[in-house]
C-alpha cells in the first residue's frame, strides 16, 4: 500500500463496518498473503509501517497481527521482524448445487448434528413470495460437518403435519431438500433458492469454528407443494473459504 490515497481508502472501508478494526485488518493482511502478496518466507512490513500504512494505531495491528500468528500464516522473530511461514488453505470442496437434482444429494462423507429442536414454532420471516405458511413447523438447527470440520449451520423448518411420514433418521442423514421430495400424497410444485453473500456473528463464528466477520454464503431453500403451502425452509450458513457456486448456462 504506497500511501496517501491507498491508505485513506482503507480508513474509509473499516468505518463502513461495524466488525472491530484489528478483525478487519487481519482478513486484508491474510488476502495480501493468500494473494502472493506477502508470499511465504517475505518479511512483512514493520508494526509502525502498517499502522502508517492503514492509519490506525500500533496496538490495533498487533491484534491483527495476533490473530495470524494464531492460525500459523506467520513467525515473529525478535530484533529480526515477521515473516509469513504459511498460506491460509482454501478448500472449495463444498459446491452450493443449483439445480433440483443437486438439491436431494447430500455430500460425500459428511456427517449432520442437531444441535437443537422446536415443534409446533410459527415460519419466521423469508425473502420469497411463493407460497403461504403452515399452521406450525419442527425447527431443527442441524450443523454438517466433514473429517471433523463444520462447512454448514442450517435452521431448518419442516411442515408440522408431515413430520409422521419422514424417518426419523433422516433428520440427520439427508438433505434439507430430500425430506419433503418424496412424502406420499405431496408433490413440490414449486421451489427456490435464494443466495446471499454475508459475514459471520458470534454464534456463526462459534459454530463453524472461523473469525467474527469472516465471509459466509446465506443460502435460503423453500419447497411448496401442490395446495401451495411451504412444506420446508431451510436458512443455511456456508462457510466462504469451503464453498463455491457453480452455474452450468449451456
Amino acid at each position: 500500500m504506497p500511501n496517501g490515497i491507498n491508505q485513506n481508502a482503507t480508513v474509509r472501508a473499516m468505518q463502513k463496518s461495524n466488525v472491530s478494526r484489528y478483525i478487519q485488518l487481519a482478513s486484508l493482511f491474510r488476502q495480501r498473503i493468500e494473494s502472493g502478496e506477502w508470499d511465504l518466507g517475505t518479511k512483512i512490513p514493520t508494526v509502525k509501517e502498517l499502522a502508517s500504512q492503514c492509519g490506525v494505531a500500533t496496538m490495533t495491528i498487533r491484534q491483527a497481527l495476533d490473530i495470524l500468528e494464531g492460525e500459523g500464516l506467520i513467525e515473529r522473530f525478535r530484533a529480526k521482524g515477521t515473516f509469513v511461514i504459511e498460506r491460509p488453505s482454501r478448500e472449495l470442496w463444498c459446491e452450493v448445487k443449483t439445480d433440483w437434482s443437486g438439491l436431494l444429494i447430500a455430500r460425500d462423507n459428511a456427517t449432520i448434528e442437531i444441535l437443537s429442536e422446536e415443534r409446533n414454532v410459527l415460519l419466521p420471516r423469508y425473502e420469497s413470495a411463493i407460497g403461504k405458511p403452515a399452521p406450525g413447523y419442527r425447527h431443527l438447527r442441524r450443523r454438517h460437518s466433514r473429517d471433523g470440520t463444520a462447512f454448514l449451520l442450517a435452521d431448518v423448518y419442516v411442515d408440522e403435519r408431515l413430520c409422521s411420514a419422514i424417518p426419523e433418521e433422516a433428520y440427520t442423514t439427508v438433505t434439507a431438500m430430500r425430506l419433503v421430495s418424496d412424502i406420499p400424497g405431496q408433490t413440490v410444485k414449486n421451489a427456490n433458492q435464494i443466495v446471499t453473500i454475508g459475514s459471520a456473528g458470534l454464534e456463526t463464528a462459534t459454530e463453524l469454528n472461523v473469525s467474527i466477520g469472516d465471509p459466509v454464503a446465506n443460502v435460503q431453500r423453500m419447497a411448496v407443494n401442490q395446495d401451495g403451502d411451504v412444506i420446508l425452509l431451510a436458512n443455511g450458513i456456508y462457510r466462504g473459504d469451503m464453498m463455491r457456486i457453480e452455474v452450468k448456462l449451456r
